[in-house]
Parts: structure tokens; sequence; C-alpha cells
């Protein structure tokens, strides 16, 4: 017995549609169609457990195969199979309708649906009709006393069902493939898609003559049933060309969602350009995608690995996505055991944890930067290290400065470099001094240390070269001048008129002998917003970037060579005056050109005058 109806729907074909917007996923037909398989059969595996189904469930495997001759690709299960009027119940109307809706809701706009992964509108058998012109159904239920049911579209919404005499319990579903889908013809490209989408699968899925698929991915085991190997070993087939992860995170929760899987922490060296996409989102353990940008927070995109939730709506904007609760839920979770295992780490292996520092330092302050909640918990094991290589805890750290670095305003004064060699001498004044100096080199340390400087109480950070080490850290006591005040007046415009350099402001100070004559610094606000800009950011002081430094020309007052450009007479004075300043430029790497030339020739004739 034959019969033929026409699908009830306004539109008058939905295929074109169909295919039209989600063409740049045409590939996913065969996930949705080996899911659907997979899925048939583990509800076939549980009728049997429970003992519902008392037949013989014999090999329960998935089969793909492709005719390139007859145009067809054919993927059979051994699963729950369908009678006919569960066809017309299951394919012609709830997922045509689902079918419906998407079109209904998607036809008038140019790319939304673009950004859809078919599933929740019951989408996924009709995605077969993206790259076939003719879909055929054969099935048999494991119901006794059932008969085999033959559905055939052609892409209209007109189709025919039929009895047929198909002996084995299950579903055969035949793509009879379109001109223009050629290369689904290809066994390559189905082997592609197969590995990308499939790779996990819980039922076997064979393909060619070999199963294609590990049945039991490791995130799907307990813990305990597993060994570093097995976590190594699974890194390395995720990413075959990467260096091994330093740790891991096993994720494993079932309320109040759903959510296994396995986070690795790959080497990561100081730089901005993180390898995203490196997290493979999966639903029941068929791969979805690799954009997890919403699931998982921001910070933690540079994380290689696995999450498989069934709990996240795969088929929404990204913008519904992040409305989504159980998304949020799901994403506070993972920043949590994040940061539980981090500090997991930091307690019971120190050594070891300062070790990785390097690796992970960059991923911890970025966190803290992104995610209040992150920081709270990673305040406690962030690590600074000074010029000599010591690594310290924030509190570790204030305790251990702040009784020698408090100014007389009472703040705690963290001097830093961000380039020990060409801040030597500037980092050098300030070990002189009996003060430590903290290395923040890192490319996001200029953002780092506003966010600690407004989480810190009465700490400040200013950086070596900033300013003269005395006002760096102003004490109550302050050095006394040699210099009368008029003989700093005079100082003052001898220097100035021998720089001629309107950028260049001079200031005489009083300093210890043993410093440099002359001292050019850049004051930390303007220090702060160019190491913000370097790395992006600086907000609404972007403008700088247009306009010359400015910096400071401070003359140690107490210094011989001070008294020497004092009692010089003439050019001589100014010359003297140069080449100290000249000095001080190329300390700071300043002096270049024209004015190195100058001050190598100048050099010279000091010398031969003796």
């Amino acid at each position: 017995m034959q019969e033929k109806g026409s699908i009830s729907i306004h539109t008058e074909n939905i295929f074109p549609i169909i295919k039209k917007f989600l063409y740049s996923d045409h590939e996913i037909f065969l996930r949705e169609l080996v899911s659907n398989a997979v899925d048939a059969t583990q509800k076939l595996k549980s009728l049997g457990q429970l003992g519902e189904f008392k037949g013989e469930l014999g090999e329960l495997k998935v089969k793909v195969s492709v005719d390139k001759e007859a145009r067809t690709i054919t993927v059979s299960d051994r699963g729950l199979g369908m009678t006919g009027e569960e066809i017309k119940k299951y394919i012609n109307q709830i997922a045509f309708s689902g079918a419906t809706e998407f079109v209904e809701k998607y036809k008038d706009s140019d790319s939304g649906a673009k950004d859809q992964i078919i599933g929740q509108f019951g989408l996924g058998f009709y995605s077969a009709f993206m790259v076939a012109k003719e879909v055929e159904i054969f099935s048999k239920s494991y119901k006794d006393d059932t008969e085999g049911a033959h559905w055939t579209c052609d892409g209209s919404t007109e189709f025919s069902l039929e009895t047929t005499d198909k002996q084995d319990r299950g579903t055969d579903v035949v793509l009879h493939v379109a001109e223009d889908s050629d290369e689904f013809l290809e066994e390559a490209r189905l082997r592609t898609i197969l590995t990308k989408y499939c790779k996990f699968l819980p039922i076997e899925i064979e393909f060619g003559g070999e199963v294609i698929n590990q049945t039991q991915p490791i995130w799907a085991k307990q813990p305990a049933e597993l060994t570093d190997e097995d976590y190594q070993s699974f890194y390395q087939e995720l990413y075959p060309m990467s260096e091994p992860p330093l740790f891991w995170i096993h994720l494993n929760v079932d309320y109040p969602f759903n959510l296994t899987g396995i986070l690795y922490f790959p080497k990561v060296k100081d730089e901005l350009q993180f390898s995203r996409n490196k997290i493979q989102l999966y639903s029941r353990q068929v791969f979805i995608t690799d954009e997890v940008k919403d699931v998982v927070p921001e910070f933690l995109m540079l994380l290689h690995g696995v999450i498989d939730s069934p709990d996240i709506p795969l088929n929404v904007s990204r913008s519904f996505l992040q409305a989504d609760a159980n998304v949020k839920k799901i994403n506070s979770y993972i920043t949590k055991k994040v940061a539980d295992k981090l500090s997991e780490l930091f307690r019971k292996d120190r050594a070891g944890y300062e070790e990785k520092w390097s690796d992970i330092g960059l991923f911890i302050k970025y966190g803290m930067l992104s995610d209040e909640k992150f920081y709270d918990k990673a305040k406690d094991f962030v690590l600074v290290q000074n010029t000599a290589g010591k690594a310290f805890t924030l509190t570790e750290y204030t305790e251990s400065v702040q009784a020698n670095q408090k100014d007389k305003n009472e703040q705690t004064v963290m001097l830093y470099t961000t380039d020990p060699e060409a801040q030597h001498s500037f980092v050098q004044a300030a070990l002189d001094r009996g003060y430590d100096v903290l290395r923040l080199d890192a490319v996001l340390d200029s953002h780092f240390i506003g966010q600690l400087e407004q989480k810190l109480e009465k700490t400040t950070f200013k950086r070596v070269d900033a300013d003269t080490i005395g006002k760096l850290i102003e004490k109550e006591e302050a050095t006394e001048s040699v210099l009368s005040d008029d003989d700093k007046t005079r100082v003052q415009e001898l220097y100035t008129k021998a720089i001629s350099n309107q950028h260049m402001h001079v200031q005489v100070e009083a300093l210890s002998p043993q410093d440099a004559p002359v001292i050019i610094t850049l004051p930390e606000f303007m220090r702060r917003m160019k190491d913000m800009q370097r790395v992006g950011g600086g907000g609404g002081m972007s403008f700088m970037g247009n306009f010359p430094d400015s910096y400071t020309v401070s003359v140690n007052a107490n210094h011989p060579i001070t008294q020497r450009v004092l009692s010089a007479e003439g050019e001589a004075g100014e010359q003297l005056a140069r080449q100290a300043f000249d000095l001080a430029l190329l300390a700071q790497n300043l002096l270049k050109g024209e004015a190195l030339t100058a001050f190598v020739k100048r050099s010279a004739d000091l010398l031969a005058a003796g």
C-alpha cells in the first residue's frame, strides 16, 4: 500500500530556503544524520537494559557508505527504527514544523541564520536536503509485528510513504546527491567530515570498512580511572604538533547543569596573540564548534581541550547565548574550577608553581583584569618577581618592602622596571638606597599595575626611571644642597641654553654626590600612558601618541661636575653642561644621529685637552 501526501506549510518550498541560509555549514548534514542514528541506537540499548526490549541487540554500529556511480550516500543504523505512522509523526510533522519555524524566523534575514547551529528546531534530518535532491528512508521498528516503511521526498512539500519488506530492525537514510554537491561523493571528503564531527560518538561509526571513532573518550570517564599518561596522550591526539601541556583540569558536574570535559593549560609566553578556538565544544560527544566565546570566559580562551554539555543552547544566536542562564552558570563554574586548580597547585607545590610562572603569569594577570571574581581568588596566588629573580605573593611583597619604602605620606611605593638592562643605572640607584625593584616587563603589566593601585591599600607604583630616586620615594628628611639659590638659577640657565630643547625641562635638585651629574626622566604618568598604548588601551589619552615626550632634566646640585660647570667661563661652561647632558641621554639610549656624532667628537676634544 502506498500513501502520498503533502506536508502542511505556508512557504511554497522550504528546502531552497534552508539551503540558502545554511549553505556555509552544509557539511553538517552528515553530523546530523549520524547523530540521529546514534541516538536511535542508544535508545534501543537503554530499552534493552530496562528489559523493555528482549530481542537480540546484535552488533550495534552506524554505517556510512557512499556509491559514487549511483550518486548516493547512505547512513544505516540498527536502532529503534520507525513504523510508517512514526515516520509521518516524526519526519512529516514534528521535524517539518520545526523547519517551518526556522524559516519563518529567518527568511527576512541576510545573515542571521548563518550563525545558527542546526538542532533545536528539529532541522537535523532536513539538513540532508542541503546536499540531496531526493531523500529516502527505509525503516523497520524494533516492535514486534510491524512492517517496514519506505518514505521518499524530492525536496518539495510532497512525499510518498509505502510499506517495504525490510527485514532488519533500524533505519537506512539514502541521499541522492544533487549535481551541485559532487564534493560529498568523494570518500576523502566524507571521512574528513566524520573525523571532525563524529570522532568521539558513543556508538561505533563504520566508514570504508573501518571504525573511525573512539566510543569512550577520556572526558566521559571518571578521573580516578585515568593516569597522567592518558591525559597527555589525549592532548597529543587533539593537538599533535603542540608541546606537552603544563597541567589540566577534569570537569565533571551534573547539577545544576550537565558538563564534562578537560581543559589543558598550554605553554603561553609573553604575547597577546593567544591561540584562540582551541577548545572544542561537544554535545553528547558530537562535535559542535570550536567557537566557544560565550561558554568559556574570555580570559580562558587560550586554554585547550574539550567541553561537553547537552545544556548549552547550540543553535541560538551568539547574543542570545550570552543571556542564557545555563551558559552563565557554566561560564562561572569554569572560572571557579580554574581558580581552584591554580590555588591548589600553588599551595601543594610552591616551587613547581614558580617554575611554571613564566608560562601562566600572563594568563593569570589577564584573568584578574577581565574578571572580578577571578581577581578575588587569584590575588592570593599571583606572583611578582624582583630584579634578583625572587618571587613573592602580593601580600608577601608588601610586607617585605613597606617598612623601608614608605614615603612621607605613608604610601608604600613599589618601584619597578620594565627593562632591567636599559634602566640599569636607575635600578642600581634604587638598590644602592636599600630599596627593592620589581621586574614588571610582561605585556599586560602596565594594565596590571593600574589595577593593583586601585586594589591595594595605600600603595603606589613608580617606574625607576620616572624621577630621581629621592623624589620617587620622598622622605621627611631632604638632602641639603651645596649651591645657593643664585647658583641654582645660574646652573639652570646654563643647562637650558646648552640643551636648547623645548621638550627638556631643566631643574636643579639636591641629590647625593654619588648620583649621576644629570638624570633624564619621563614622569610616571607619561610612562604609564605610553606603556598602555603600546599594548592597546589608554582610553581617552590615545591623543598623546601624537605629541613628543616631555622629559625632566634633573641636574645634581651636589655633583662635582656641577661645580665645574659653574666655575667654567663662557662657552666652556655650556660645553661641559652639554657633555653631562649627553651622557645622561646616552644612559637612556636617547642619543642618536648628529647629536651622537657631536658627543663623540666633543669627548675626544675634552680628552685631548686633558
